[in-house]
C-alpha cells in the first residue's frame, strides 16, 4: 500500500507541476500563488454552488416553456 500511495503522490505532484507550468504560476512568489489559488478555488466554488442552486429552476422553466412537463 505504501508503494501505491507513493505512486499516487508522484502523479499528483506531476499534475500540480503541469498546472503551474500551464498557468505560468511558477513565476510567482509563494504568497502570490496562494492568493491566486485561493481566488480561483473561491470563484469555482461559487460557480458550482450557483449552478447547484439555480439550474433546477431554469431547467424546469425551459421544460415548462417547451411543454415537455406540465
Amino acid at each position: 500500500i505504501a508503494m501505491a500511495l507513493g505512486s499516487a503522490w508522484k502523479q499528483m505532484s506531476w499534475l500540480y507541476y503541469q498546472y503551474l507550468l500551464i498557468t505560468a504560476l511558477y513565476m510567482l512568489e509563494p504568497w502570490e500563488r496562494t492568493v491566486f489559488n485561493s481566488m480561483l478555488v473561491s470563484i469555482v466554488g461559487m460557480a458550482l454552488y450557483t449552478g447547484y442552486v439555480f439550474m433546477p429552476q431554469h431547467i424546469m422553466a425551459i421544460l415548462h416553456y417547451f411543454e415537455i412537463v406540465q
